[in-house]
Formats: C-alpha cells, sequence, structure tokens
C-alpha cells in the first residue's frame, strides 16, 4: 500500500518555497460547500487546519462521502487534466484554513521551473494512487460487509 503524501512536504525546500510564492490564505466555515462535481476546477488547496469531505452526489437528494482530508491534505487536483471539471464535490466538515493555488499560475510556474512541475506532478500522481488505494480498500469492506449479511 501506498503512504500518504503531504503535498507541501513531500516538495524539496526549493520547489516549496517557489510554490508557496503563489499561496493565498483562505478560510472556509463550517458546511461551506468548497466546490461541486462538474464545477470548473482552476485551483486547489493545501489544508492547513480544520476538515473537508469530499462527496459524490448519488441521488437528487442524497450525497456519499467518498474521502475525509485533514491537515496538509491535498484539496483538489482536477485542475492538473482536461476537462478540469471537478471529478467530486468537497464540503467543510469543520471550520478549514487551508492554502489556495490558481492553476493557471501553477502551471505556469512549471513551465518556467521543469523540475518543479515533475516533482509537483509525481507527488500528486502519489496523492491519487494512495487515495485509489483507500477508496478500493472501502469498496472491498463494503462488498464483503454486503455478502456476508446475505
Amino acid at each position: 500500500m501506498t503512504k500518504a503524501t503531504k503535498l507541501l512536504t513531500a516538495l524539496p525546500p526549493p520547489q516549496r518555497q517557489r510554490l508557496m510564492s503563489l499561496a493565498r490564505e483562505v478560510s472556509f466555515p463550517e458546511d461551506a460547500r468548497i466546490f461541486e462535481a462538474g464545477g470548473t476546477a482552476d485551483r486547489f488547496w493545501v489544508i492547513r487546519s480544520g476538515a473537508v469531505s469530499l462527496d459524490q452526489q448519488v441521488t437528487s437528494l442524497q450525497r456519499v462521502t467518498v474521502a475525509s482530508l485533514g491537515s496538509g491534505d491535498l484539496l483538489g487536483w482536477s485542475w492538473l487534466f482536461p476537462p478540469h471539471q471537478w471529478d467530486f464535490g468537497a464540503v467543510a466538515f469543520s471550520p478549514v484554513r487551508a492554502y489556495e493555488f490558481e492553476a493557471a499560475a501553477v502551471l505556469h510556474l512549471c513551465e518556467e521551473d521543469p523540475a518543479l512541475g515533475l516533482v509537483l506532478v509525481r507527488n500528486v500522481a502519489e496523492i491519487l494512487a494512495h487515495r485509489l488505494e483507500m477508496t478500493r480498500g472501502k469498496l472491498m469492506e463494503q462488498y464483503s460487509m454486503r455478502r456476508h449479511a446475505l
């Protein structure tokens, strides 16, 4: 199983400093919807404090939480891949403080500094791989519980 990667601590100090030069501190109150599936993914966040739930709309009245994120976690990766639309929704589970990054500025920085771009994409890929494994584990657990209930 992959380990949980924290984007900012995984970056070497010079690249972290360059990326952080683009950061803006933001906050979200509890229960605030940060983004909705299908919306334009033009930014991402690194959570400083608080908790965020990623959710998926399964019916017009029901959302299912697919992941919970906390301090140090990357929130949003859809900005990196076309069609640049959120795959999930996100809501602040508690008051949240985060660093916000505009995708266009980060992508421009990555073009100027290909070494930063490579390490950033590799770390985002590690984060995605870890989340995929966690989701797979949850699905297997759900399947196992349903199978034993029959």
